[in-house]
């Protein structure tokens, strides 16, 4: 037990070398975590998936400053991680919670018209409409496209109207 704490440390007052060995063993911890609780708490990028990252990132950073005792820490990262995978899989069976929990998109531009009641809703100015289409679509006109959305991630995705494909869609 004695080696553990010389390796560990105990307490606030951690040498450089103590720290540096929390923060390696954490690290494996929170890859552990993150594998617990889906691909998707990486990648899709929404305020659902954001969170995790936030709540395990400030947990168990208080097992590498010695703020915390280690295995009540890292049991309150695991917990984080369970309800996550939880919640996202009950959303995929059940439409009404996948909407709270994740949000869902809005249309932004349709029928040459745009949505002002979507755009102020979600924060989205003309101008970031407008980018959005420069940038997706390789246009400068919203004559050019079909319809635009902010999805439940954030990101505006646009429709180019059919038989305006010019070749230099981005990857």
């Amino acid at each position: 037990m004695e080696t553990l704490e010389n390796i560990f440390g105990v307490g606030q007052n951690l040498t450089v070398w103590q720290m540096s060995v929390r923060a390696f063993v954490t690290f494996f911890i929170t890859l552990f975590l993150i594998r617990i609780a889906g691909m998707r708490s990486i990648g899709k990028k929404s305020a659902f998936d954001t969170i995790i990252t936030i709540m395990l990132g400030a947990v168990l950073s208080r097992v590498i400053v010695g703020a915390s005792s280690f295995f009540s820490t890292v049991a309150a990262g695991f917990v984080i991680a369970i309800v996550h995978r939880l919640l996202a899989m009950i959303a995929v069976k059940h439409e009404w919670l996948e909407k709270i929990i994740k949000g869902q998109q809005r249309q932004l531009y349709s029928n040459g018209k745009i949505n002002w009641a979507n755009m102020h809703r979600s924060s989205v100015s003309e101008s970031d409409l407008i980018e959005s289409v420069r940038l997706l679509a390789n246009t400068t006109s919203l004559n050019d496209i079909d319809e635009a959305y902010i999805e439940s991630n954030g990101e505006i995705s646009i429709i180019k109207k059919k038989g305006n494909y010019n070749g230099t869609y981005p990857l």
